[in-house]
C-alpha cells in the first residue's frame, strides 16, 4: 500500500509552528513543491523543491524540516553544499514516522543566514490507504 500526495506552490499555516507570516523574498528558502509518499511500513518519504538565491558558502539553503502543527520536528534533511547553479533543486528524505493522531505537517526549509521565514507547504496525510491524490494551486 503506498499514499503519495503531491503539492506545489501551496502556501503553509501553521499557527503553533509560527509559518502564516512568511517572506517571498529570495534571500529566504521557499518551498515550491513537495511529494510526500507513505510507504508500507507507515513511514513517510518527502521529496522536497526549495528555491533560494544561493550565493555561495556565505549564504544557501541548508536544510528543511517536516513539522506538526504543534511546531515539533519529525524529520530534518541537512543540505551540504550551495546550490548556485540548480535553481530550484529536489532532495528527498525517507523513514519519517508520522504519528497516526497527526493529520496536518508543515514543510519549510531554511538557509544558513535568515534561518526560516520563506513560503512553506502543509500537507494533509490522513489519507492513508492506497491511493494517490494531487493538489495543485
Amino acid at each position: 500500500m503506498t499514499v503519495a500526495l503531491v503539492l506545489s506552490s501551496l502556501n503553509g499555516y501553521a499557527s503553533a509552528s509560527n509559518v502564516a507570516d512568511f517572506s517571498t523574498s529570495l534571500d529566504y528558502a521557499q518551498v515550491t513543491s513537495v511529494v510526500a509518499t507513505q510507504s508500507r511500513d507507515g513511514n513517510w518519504c518527502f521529496d522536497t523543491t526549495v528555491r533560494h538565491n544561493d550565493e555561495g558558502w556565505r549564504h544557501y539553503a541548508d536544510g528543511w524540516e517536516v513539522l506538526d502543527l504543534a511546531g515539533n520536528q519529525l524529520g530534518y534533511r541537512h543540505l551540504a553544499h550551495p546550490h548556485d547553479n540548480e535553481q530550484p533543486f529536489t532532495r528527498g528524505l525517507c523513514g519519517i514516522s508520522i504519528p497516526k493522531e497527526v493529520t496536518t505537517v508543515v514543510v519549510r526549509a531554511r538557509c544558513n543566514v535568515h534561518g526560516y521565514g520563506g513560503k512553506a507547504v502543509t500537507i494533509d496525510v490522513t489519507p492513508r490507504s492506497e491511493a494517490r491524490f494531487s493538489v495543485n494551486n
